[in-house]
């Protein structure tokens, strides 16, 4: 592949799978502000729960095939068979465990409408096995705008359903039927677009070779599931569901940043950079663009949204969720290092080295057994902070063999996206204290906002940083214009 159409294929996939995040990021955050207003922490809490269980069994559903497909360069009609057997098998097996161990769930957080709950709930782990396939075909392809109709259809879908549900007063139950209409409405358009149809054949030399890669990935993604799950059962069971919906809704605004901008990366530089794994010059130049870019807009968005938390939550989901708020500035300083860990994390695969990305989960998960105690005996706001702390560890960890592998090192990504977190952390502080104000949210949030926008354009309009944004971004903005007018 050419340096031109290895760039054009990855603006193209950027700009296309950024469209994708953004539309269903968009629409889930108008979608979660009204359910949030309708619905109580409490029913928030109880999802998160079964959501604990759902996101590691889906961990195991994936087993790291995705991953293996999308870096093979000749994948075969055997190796798509194969991979959607072991997936839907896996989600059978996996939904029966979950469906005959709901009672003890119920039991072990206190609460006997967790049975029925997570038994409906999980439906979705089968749901969602039908689409990996679909999905990784789409993603071989850079083909991202296939994959954002499909987003935006079940998203606004699931989204209505959801909320007429909760209008007619089926509390916690609309949240449950919101999340499986959105698994089935995604796995059928998949279905729909893709025509591909898979054949009942499994071959032993495609599972061997897929696996033998796969296997360490999905270990690792286990690891890192059950790791970040365990916070969510630490305030449950050490506080109260209520608790629990309060961390989780801070959590899910922090995602809107961080883990959204990061999947975007992620679903379009896998597939492009494993077409370069031999040429490490021009890996390490495509990387260097990606973790200034990434940077640039993760830190400066994440230190905005918790230096503006309290106003912005008390007047988009209400003053019940104050807690939230309190979270969200701390869960915003962590997520802030996400793209960092991610993208480090995707050099190894590219390299193939899924053994280092193993080590470094085990490693990894041991020195976070620190907030999770923390967070059992002492209290959740230590939890977050000591959690910062573990953060900057391990983000050294995960850049130290990429460093070694491609010449990348960590000092080295550090000089690149300091700048980005100096012009985070000004803005910050420039809006931070306008809360101390003696006027309503409702006053104080519009201020905020302006004056964080004029200070971004006012410092970084002549970062290099700025203007590749502008480069990325104006094209598109234009071409969407022309067919506008046309």
């Amino acid at each position: 592949m050419s340096e031109q159409n290895l760039k054009d294929k990855t603006v193209k996939g950027v700009g296309w799978s950024a469209i994708d995040n953004v539309s269903q990021m968009g629409v889930s955050f108008v979608v979660s502000i009204v359910l949030a207003r309708l619905l109580s922490p409490d029913d928030y809490g109880l999802i998160g729960i079964i959501t604990i269980f759902t996101m590691v069994c889906n961990t195991l559903i994936n087993a790291g095939f995705n991953s293996a497909l999308i870096r093979k360069k000749d994948c075969s009609d055997d190796d798509y068979n194969t991979v959607f057997i072991c997936n839907l098998v896996l989600s059978l097996l996996l939904y029966a465990i979950i469906f005959f161990c709901s009672p003890l769930i119920a039991d072990f957080f206190g609460r006997e409408e967790l049975t029925a709950l997570t038994q409906v709930s999980s439906l979705s782990m089968i749901i969602g096995a039908l689409a990996i396939v679909q999905q990784t075909r789409l993603t071989k392809r850079i083909d991202f705008k296939t994959q954002t109709k499909i987003t935006l259809i079940a998203s606004i879908a699931s989204g209505v359903i959801g909320i007429v549900m909760a209008l007619l007063g089926f509390g916690v139950w609309s949240l449950v039927i919101q999340q499986l209409a959105a698994q089935a409405l995604r796995t059928l358009l998949l279905w729909f677009y893709n025509k591909w149809l898979p054949q009942l054949r499994f071959s032993r030399d495609s599972f061997h070779e897929l696996f033998g890669f796969g296997w360490k990935l999905m270990l690792s993604g286990l690891f890192d599931t059950l790791w970040k799950e365990l916070y969510q059962v630490v305030v449950g069971k050490f506080y109260s569901p209520a608790a629990l919906g309060q961390y989780t809704r801070a959590g899910q605004f922090s995602k809107m940043f961080s883990s959204n901008l990061t999947n975007v990366i992620q679903r379009v530089t896998f597939p492009v950079l494993s077409n370069i794994q031999d040429d490490k010059e021009r890996m390490v130049s495509a990387y260097r663009r990606i973790i200034k870019l990434t940077m640039f807009i993760t830190a400066i968005s994440m230190f905005f949204l918790g230096a503006i938390s309290e106003p912005l939550l008390y007047c988009l989901i209400g003053p019940k969720w104050h807690d939230a708020a309190v979270y969200l500035p701390l869960i915003c300083l962590t997520g802030s290092t996400y793209p960092l860990h991610a993208i480090n994390l995707n050099m190894l695969q590219v390299q193939g080295r899924s053994d280092l990305f193993l080590g470094l989960e085990i490693i990894k998960k041991i020195i976070a057994l620190g907030p999770l105690f923390v967070g059992a005996f002492v209290g959740i706001i230590p939890m977050l902070l000591t959690n910062i702390i573990t953060c900057v560890i391990s983000y050294f960890l995960n850049s130290y063999f990429p460093g070694k592998l491609i010449g990348y090192s960590s000092w080295m990504q550090i000089k690149d996206f300091a700048p980005s977190y100096g012009v985070a952390i000004l803005i910050a502080f420039s809006v931070y204290f306008l809360k101390y104000l003696p006027i309503t949210y409702w006053v104080v949030l519009p201020i905020q906002i302006i004056l964080g926008v004029a200070v971004f354009f006012l410092v970084t309009r002549k970062m290099e940083e700025s203007k590749e944004l502008k480069a990325m971004v104006l094209p598109v903005m234009k071409k969407l214009k022309k067919r506008h007018h046309d």
